[in-house]
């Protein structure tokens, strides 16, 4: 590629990564074409933009967007999934192509700037259980006092009159 070329990948590139929402390095070496081309068209059915680019063209186009702190992970042959809105769904298709290509391998994603590592963050579902468990044992907890009191009350009041008879 020449200058102008390169300035060009860079210029569209920057503009896509300014708009994502959510973007993902994965490792691909070690897929063949075919592969390559069914996990193409699994994330473009999923609206995710798959994207392989030189690492010194990716790190000048982050440079000034919240994928810019990728750049610690940008190293060896990677490629780029860009999400815009769902940053779950780009997960879901990468993990459900990793169990039939082990080849492939998540490296680290980032979501409006913060550095999320794919094996260490729960599948949605999970999230939202431990959300809604969370939520549920407030009240849970505040009743389970409420009648723990009630229940002291009830046995100094017992004692009491066991005390008088």
């Amino acid at each position: 590629m020449d200058r102008k070329e390169k300035e060009k990948v860079v210029a569209g590139l920057e503009e896509m990564l300014e708009r994502a929402y959510g973007t993902f390095l994965v490792d691909y070496q070690g897929l063949n074409v075919e592969a390559l081309t069914e996990l193409r068209r699994e994330l473009k059915e999923a609206n995710i933009e798959f994207q392989v680019v030189k690492n010194r063209l990716l790190l000048i186009a982050s440079q000034d967007t919240e994928s810019g702190v990728l750049k610690d992970y940008i190293t060896g042959p990677c490629a780029l999934a860009i999400t815009y809105d769902d940053v779950v769904m780009p997960a879901k298709v990468l993990i459900k192509f990793i169990q039939d290509y082990e080849a492939l391998k998540i490296r680290v994603g980032q979501i409006k700037g913060k550095v999320v590592e794919l094996a260490r963050l729960p599948s949605r579902e999970v999230l939202l259980s431990q959300v809604l468990f969370s939520i549920s044992s407030v009240p849970t907890s505040f009743v389970r006092i409420l009648s723990e009191m009630l229940r002291g009350l009830v046995n100094v009041l017992k004692s009491i009159k066991r005390q008088k008879i």
